[in-house]
Formats: C-alpha cells, structure tokens, sequence
C-alpha cells in the first residue's frame, strides 16, 4: 500500500481447477483489500491446465472451471470490497517450462467457444449451447466424453 503500486495496476486471481467454491478465492481478495487494491481480473483457462502431454482439450473440465468462475463473481460483492475488472481468458501452450507444446490451437476451438459463450451467457444454457454449435458447424458436442 506505501509504494502506491495499487492505483496503477491490478492483480490477476487465477485458478484452474473444474470446480471450486467462492470460499477457496477469499484469502485472495482479503490479501488485495490490505495492500490497497480496489479492483481485480480473475483468470481462467480454454487449453493447457490439464496435464502436459494433452492431445485433446477435456471440454467438461473448462466448462466447469467457468461455471465455477461465475459463481465466484457473483460472490465477489460480499466477499471482498473489490471490483472486478474482468476475466483473462488463457490458453497454455506449455504445462510449463520443460514440457511439449500443451493440446493445440485447432483441437481446443470448441473448449473456447464453450468458454466464451458460458461467460457472454452466464451459463451453459441451450442459447449458449446452439451459438456454440452454429459458430462451430456441428450437431452436437459431447462434453462428457472430451477426455
């Protein structure tokens, strides 16, 4: 808070995992609140959370971590006294450092587009799903059965 660092940037919450409570991302919040900051991004991921060697994007794992994103930001207000700024949207080309390039660009185009309309819609509803599937050009996406 005395460098004066909060009223020029803010700090980027990232969380993975398919499903997580609002309770899991407080201690977070708690520690931007006590240096300063007013306002947060929370990050989320399409491709590359799930392993190193990934050669198909595991469709329901994205889902569910945007799902549980979305709960997470309409907690946000009485959890932390923070705005949310937005969400970082990412996708890993490598698990990390050492590893092979993580699934690529075209095999994880459906997860971004799942991605993407769970959040415009605040759910995977049906309108997100046919969005989903007419940009795509498909019938239909079993997300069940991505792994």
């Amino acid at each position: 808070a005395e460098s004066g660092i909060a009223k020029h940037v803010s700090p980027v919450v990232w969380f993975y995992a398919p499903d997580f409570e609002a309770e899991q991302i407080v201690p977070f919040l708690t520690k931007y609140v006590e240096s300063g900051f007013e306002a947060v991004w929370f990050a989320s991921a399409f491709k590359g959370t799930t392993g190193p060697a990934q050669a198909w994007t595991p469709l329901s794992y994205h889902l569910k971590n945007h799902l549980s994103w979305l709960k997470v930001m309409q907690a946000v207000p009485r959890l932390a006294p923070l705005r949310l700024q937005g969400v970082v949207l990412t996708g890993w080309q490598r698990y990390d450092h050492y590893s092979v390039l993580c699934e690529l660009l075209p095999v994880s185009i459906p997860s971004l587009a799942i991605c993407l309309q769970t959040l415009v819609n605040g759910g995977f509803t049906e309108e997100a799903k046919r969005k989903v599937l007419d940009v795509l050009g498909l019938e239909s996406v079993q997300l069940e059965q991505s792994t």
